[in-house]
This record gives structure tokens, C-alpha cells and sequence, in this order.
């Protein structure tokens, strides 16, 4: 008999979600060619939290996992939440000494990997007790689980207030932080999301982006399971095979982080690309003018917000969203003089639509009612203090508000350039820059001037056969008017590769460490706004100017 109990008639909690499908027949996964039941799954959920449990050490109960998007992930998540264990996602992209100190440094008890992932680990000294290393391709891990057949699920009364994930900051800036998540929090979340989004069982969920970041647990497996939906996995994200994979396992709804949309986008455009299941796209950090060419070109509705892992901000658009606005916050939503913490000024826009007041308005997104909220990063009391100093949650990212109450984005607190004496942040340069037909991702920052301050740069990665030439970008940005004079790139950097997080972020710090001396080519712009090709000559020119003005240590600016 066949059991599908609605998410909100339970406490919402992970392990209690997983419960509600002991009897359920409905399909919950699907990966490749293979689907598994809701039974099922919880069946081998409870397995592996038994072993857990068998094995498990005094000391934090922590879980690493070290896997693409495959159904041993979501099992070892629901095997935690049942054990009342904690998983860690770790980062495949992460190396080497990274990737041990991450392992470390979150007291991971077991790891969980698989033979395409042995080589990140070979000849590193690991924390982990080589009997707690478990490759899902081996027979020891097939044969503990069999030890494990036929037992009761456990009954373990959990602290749901204890940390239930660790999630890696992205680590744009330094080493990641280890971000908390409880049972509890993610469940609301859950039910949250699926009261907001109209969520069902119904729904066929497609999960491209990596499991250990929080777009895809917060924002796709845990509304889907309080749903009972079923979960799609791909092993990894493919732009050309986004549209084959909708249309085969008739997926209606996809979550993203970062720019998978432009790079869909960037894939052939069909005449019958409308014909296909998908209703939802929800994520964050699309770019801006992607947004209604993917909602034209699929036929969907993408749902594009603004949210913290840590969980003391959000901010949702509304139809009434001005088009380069994230949106509304949530109730305590400011934007503050992180020293000070007094609120900004208004922001002000000129005739053109170009933020004038950039030094008074812009700030740091903060919120000054869900501190509480802040679960903490693992063991790290000094982040802990900065996201939440004078109980205020602060989100770390620079923003201003308009007259409305619509909150914009002005980038990682980071992304703030200073030229000429007058501040500005990066994100809406990118904004303008993307607004190019043939440009698709453009990454701002800053890079020092010989004399004082900032010059802006800017590293495009341009549509497939189109050069810099193609471009006319300084036509281009002549015809922008809310472009400012200040903002206009000095340095253009054209590449072919982004560098990336796993989850779609690109890392300014690896661009800027690498400034114009670098292997792509770049372009200078001259006082005339005109742009020359720069040649290994021209860039000693450069650092001759650096040079005669005591400045030259600026250009390795790699930990500035």
C-alpha cells in the first residue's frame, strides 16, 4: 500500500520527511537509466545509517562526502538525517592541501567517495580513519551495506537544532567557511519554498548543480523530498545536454546558481526549443538579460532571487522589480555603513538611470532582525563575530535601495573600485557590459593605477566565433548611457574560460592576482577611448610608470 503523507501535516525536519516515505511507491530518484522508489530509497537510507551509527566515533559526527550528482549522495543525506549525523560537501574542484584542510577542518569522521575522485585524494595525509574512507565502487562498500539488510530503521530522537549540514562557502576570497544548516532550518526552508512555488508531488525536479552547494539542497532536494517529488540527477551539468535531458525525463522544474543560463543560451538555438516540459527555473546570480531570452526561448517562468547559506537574508522579485533590481528583502532588510551601522542614503539616478549618489547609497546588505537565524560557521568564532557585529546580520555584499524599497546588487564587498576619488561597485558595470549581444559573462574588479586608486578591468568571455574586433565596444559603450565616464573599463581582457567555482561563481581574486600581465590577450584603453592590443612591450611601459612612482609592488597585487 502505497503512503504519500503531505510534508506539512509533519514537524518539518529532514529525518522526518525521510520517514514519511517508508511506505511511499512513488518514484523519488532517477539517475541514467535507473529510478528508485521512495521504499526503496529510505529502505537503503536506513542501511547505511545503521552502519553509520555501528561505526561511529565520540567527537562531532561528521559525514564527508566527495561525489558527483549521483544517488549515493542523496542517499548518504538521508542515511545523516536518519543517524542524526552531519554532511559535509566537499568541493571536487578544491586540491591537493585544499582539499585535506577541508576534510580536517571539518572533523569529518567518514568519507564518502567514488573511484572518479580517488586521484583528488591520492598521497594526501588525510584526518580520516582509512577504515571510515568508503568508495561506493568497491565490494567493501557493497558488503557493509548487505551487513546492514533486513534491521529496523533506527529510531534516534535528534537535537534538530544541531548542525545537519556543513556547506563550504564558495571560497572566492580565501578558504572557504564551513557554513551550519540544522534539520530544522532546512526543513522550514522546505516547506517554505513549497508553499511559495506551488511545489507537489507532482513534480519532476531536474539537479544539474553540484549537491554540495545549498542552491541545490535548498532550492531542489529538500522541497522535493517534503513533496515527494521526484529528483532527477545529473552527474554533472552539461549546457548542450540541459534541454535533451528535460524533454527525456519530462522534467518541470530546474534549479540554478551562477550562469547556467547563459551558457544554455550559448548553446544552438532551435525552432522547437519551446517544446519541452519545464515550468520553473529557480535559482540566483542570473544575468540580468538572460532572464526573459531563456523564459522566451523555453517557454518557462525563471524565478531569480537573492539568498544567504547562512540564512540572515533574502530578497525576492516581485512583477513590479525594476529589471536590474534583485528585488524586495524580507522584513529587517537594510542596506548599512558597515562602520557606522547607520542606514545609507536613497539611491539617486541620473536622467541616464546611473546611480549619482554611489558614495552616500551604497553599502553592505544587512538585516537587523534575523541575526538569530545565524547558525554559525565550524570553528570559526572571528567569521562568526563579522556576520553578526552589533546584532545585525551582515551579508557581506555591497547593495543600495531605491525610493520603492527595491534592493540592488553592487557585488561582493570586495567588488568596490575606487577612480579618481569617487567610489563605485562592480556589479553594475557587469550588468551594463552583458547588455552586449555578444558578450555573455562579464567579470569587473579592480586593478591599481600607476598614480593613485583603481582602473577598472574587465574580462569578457564573448559568444562562440565573435573577436574582440566584432565587438565595437567602444561604439558600444558610447551608446550606454547610465555607463559612467569613471566606470568605463581601462583594461579589457578576452578569454576563452572563466575561472569558476564548481557552482558557477566566477573567482575575481584569480583575475585580478592576474591583472593585464597575463596569457589572454588585452586591450588598453587610451585617452581617446580608443583600444589597443597590448604587447609585451607596452606592459613593461606600464610597469616603468609603476616604477618611477614607488608603486610597482601594487602589480603583484595577488593578496591585496
Amino acid at each position: 500500500m502505497s503512503s504519500n503523507k503531505p510534508a506539512e501535516n509533519i514537524h518539518p525536519s529532514i529525518q522526518n520527511f525521510v520517514l514519511s516515505h517508508r511506505d511511499n511507491d512513488n518514484v523519488a530518484v532517477v539517475f541514467e537509466d535507473q529510478q528508485w522508489s521512495y521504499r526503496e530509497y529510505v529502505q537503503i537510507c536506513g542501511q547505511l545509517a545503521n552502519l553509520f551509527l555501528e561505526q561511529r566515533d565520540e567527537g562531532p559526527f561528521h559525514v564527508g562526502v566527495l561525489l558527483d550528482n549521483i544517488p549515493e549522495y542523496l542517499i548518504t543525506l538521508g542515511a545523516a538525517a536518519i543517524a542524526g549525523a552531519a554532511v559535509v560537501g566537499l568541493n571536487p574542484t578544491r586540491r591537493g592541501a585544499e582539499l585535506a584542510r577541508d576534510i580536517a577542518h571539518s572533523d569529518c569522521q567518514f568519507l564518502i567517495t567514488e573511484d572518479r575522485h580517488l586521484e583528488d585524494l591520492a598521497g594526501l595525509e588525510l584526518s580520516v580513519d582509512p577504515a571510515k574512507q568508503l568508495n561506493i565502487n568497491t565490494v567493501q562498500w557493497r558488503t557493509a551495506l548487505k551487513s546492514q539488510a533486513g534491521k529496523p530503521l533506527p529510531e534516534i530522537a535528534i537535537d534538530l537544532s544541531k548542525a545537519y549540514l556543513l556547506i563550504f562557502t564558495s571560497g572566492t576570497t580565501g578558504n572557504p567557511k564551513a557554513a551550519l544548516c540544522s534539520q530544522a532550518r532546512l526543513g522550514g526552508i522546505a516547506q517554505a519554498f513549497n508553499s511559495m512555488n506551488g511545489i507537489d508531488a507532482s513534480y519532476i525536479a531536474y539537479a544539474s548543480m553540484p549537491l554540495f552547494h545549498s542552491n541545490a539542497l535548498m532550492a531542489n532536494w529538500a522541497p522535493m523530498l517534503a513533496a515527494g517529488a521526484k529528483v532527477v540527477l545529473r552527474r554533472k551539468f552539461s549546457a548542450s545536454g540541459f534541454l535533451p535531458d528535460i524533454r527525456k525525463y519530462r522534467c518541470n522544474f530546474m534549479n540554478y546558481v551562477g550562469k547556467p543560463l547563459t551558457y544554455i543560451l550559448a548553446t544552438p538555438e532551435q525552432a522547437d526549443d519551446v517544446d519541452n516540459p519545464l515550468v520553473i527555473a529557480f535559482g540566483n546570480e542570473a544575468v540580468v538579460h538572460d532572464i526573459k531570452r531563456f523564459e522566451a526561448r523555453f517557454n518557462c517562468q525563471v524565478r531569480d532571487n537573492y539568498g544567504s547559506t547562512e540564512g540572515g537574508i533574502n530578497i525576492m522579485r516581485t512583477p513590479e522589480t525594476p529589471k536590474t533590481a534583485l528585488g524586495v528583502g524580507q522584513p529587517g532588510t537594510v542596506v548599512l555603513d558597515p562602520e557606522t551601522s547607520r542606514s545609507c542614503a536613497v539611491a539617486e539616478f541620473d536622467n541616464n538611470g546611473r546611480l549619482s549618489n554611489a558614495d552616500q547609497a551604497v553599502g553592505e546588505i544587512a538585516n537587523v532582525e534575523t541575526v538569530a537565524n545565524f547558525e554559525g560557521y565550524w570553528r570559526n568564532d572571528e567569521a562568526n563575530q563579522e556576520r553578526t557585529q552589533r546584532g545585525i546580520f551582515w551579508s557581506g555584499d555591497l547593495g543600495y535601495i531605491d525610493v520603492d524599497g527595491f534592493i540592488y546588487f553592487g557585488g561582493r564587498n570586495y567588488d568596490w573600485l575606487r577612480v579618481d576619488g569617487e567610489n563605485f561597485a562592480a556589479a553594475p558595470i557587469e550588468t551594463i557590459i552583458t547588455r552586449h549581444e555578444q558578450i555573455d559573462i562579464a567579470a569587473v574588479y579592480a586593478v591599481p593605477n600607476a598614480d593613485v586608486g583603481d582602473d577598472v578591468m574587465a574580462t569578457l568571455l564573448l559568444r562562440p566565433n565573435i573577436s574582440f574586433d566584432d565587438l565595437a565596444i567602444d561604439l558600444f559603450f558610447h551608446a550606454q548611457s547610465d555607463l559612467g565616464k569613471k566606470s568605463l573599463p581601462r583594461y579589457i581582457r578576452i578569454t576563452n574560460a572563466m575561472p569558476t567555482t564548481a557552482s558557477n561563481k566566477v573567482v575575481k581574486r584569480d583575475l585580478r592576482a592576474q591583472g593585464w600581465e597575463c596569457s589572454d590577450p588585452v586591450w588598453l584603453r587610451d585617452n581617446d577611448n580608443t583600444f589597443t592590443l597590448l604587447s609585451d612591450e607596452c606592459c613593461e611601459q606600464i610597469r616603468q610608470r609603476f616604477r618611477v612612482r614607488d608603486r610597482e609592488e601594487l602589480i603583484d597585487f595577488k593578496n591585496s
